[in-house]
């Protein structure tokens, strides 16, 4: 039933005309980054070549555009998670879907799986992108896939918060700034901490990326992702749960 929910959340994203734009956008601004910092890396190639250890073009190109696409995609899935539940609870048929013989966890997990698969396939065209440079110099195929397991992990986390923030409302549009609002606030309290030891370094997803986007893979970070993912996971089932409940 996870599957067919997730199945179900798929094809409803690929049959809106604004998926396909905000996916062709998202693309090109990839791409320009993309060949932006390699355009970069080109014109300073010749002064790193005096340098007894110069950074290569997956620390100089790869991780700066992957750094990117944390901050679009924190600004892009609250679009994307805002009709999850909202719209349903809107045009009346989350009513139907609670009826139904399935259980609040799976049909969050259903939906959490189903835009997750989506976002997947959009960010697998930046390892894609660099990759084609292998075909005239080497990658550092760990920080390569560090950034990967960060920014899946990442992603996650994004999901998870805008599936709850989505649950609480009947306006998509309220769903979106409610999230975008958190996540933003999160990062503001990490960039705005007063000291490198602040706990409200902690409280930010993005900040735990950065291990991930330098090559490290660290498991407290990982931990982070793990459990914001499975609270705010709960925490939406809790919501369904008392809406099958209390109506």
């Amino acid at each position: 039933m996870i599957r067919l929910i997730a199945m179900r959340e798929l094809k409803s994203l690929f049959s809106m005309p604004s998926t396909w734009f905000v996916l062709a956008a998202l693309q090109f601004i990839f791409a320009w980054f993309f060949l932006a910092r390699l355009e970069a890396f080109l014109e300073i190639q010749p002064q790193l070549a005096l340098l007894a250890n110069p950074p290569g073009v997956t620390s100089t190109v790869g991780a700066p555009l992957f750094n990117t696409a944390s901050l679009l995609l924190m600004m892009l899935v609250p679009m994307f998670t805002m009709r999850l539940i909202a719209e349903e609870r809107r045009n009346q048929t989350l009513a139907l879907l609670l009826s139904s013989p399935v259980s609040d966890t799976r049909i969050v997990l259903g939906k959490f799986a189903g835009l997750l698969l989506f976002l997947l396939l959009l960010i697998a065209t930046l390892p894609l992108m660099l990759y084609t440079l292998s075909l005239g110099t080497q990658l550092d195929h760990g920080l390569l896939l560090a950034n990967c397991t960060g920014l899946v992990l990442l992603t996650a986390s994004y999901v998870a918060l805008g599936l709850y923030v989505s649950s609480l409302t009947t306006q998509p549009i309220i769903a979106a700034i409610g999230s975008l609002a958190i996540l933003t606030g999160l990062w503001l309290a990490d960039i705005g901490a007063p000291s490198a030891d602040s706990p409200w370094h902690q409280f930010s997803p993005l900040y735990h990326f950065q291990n991930f986007n330098s090559g490290l893979l660290d498991s407290s970070d990982a931990a982070f992702f793990l459990l914001f993912t499975l609270f705010f996971l709960l925490l939406t089932a809790r919501r369904l749960h008392n809406n099958r409940i209390y109506g």
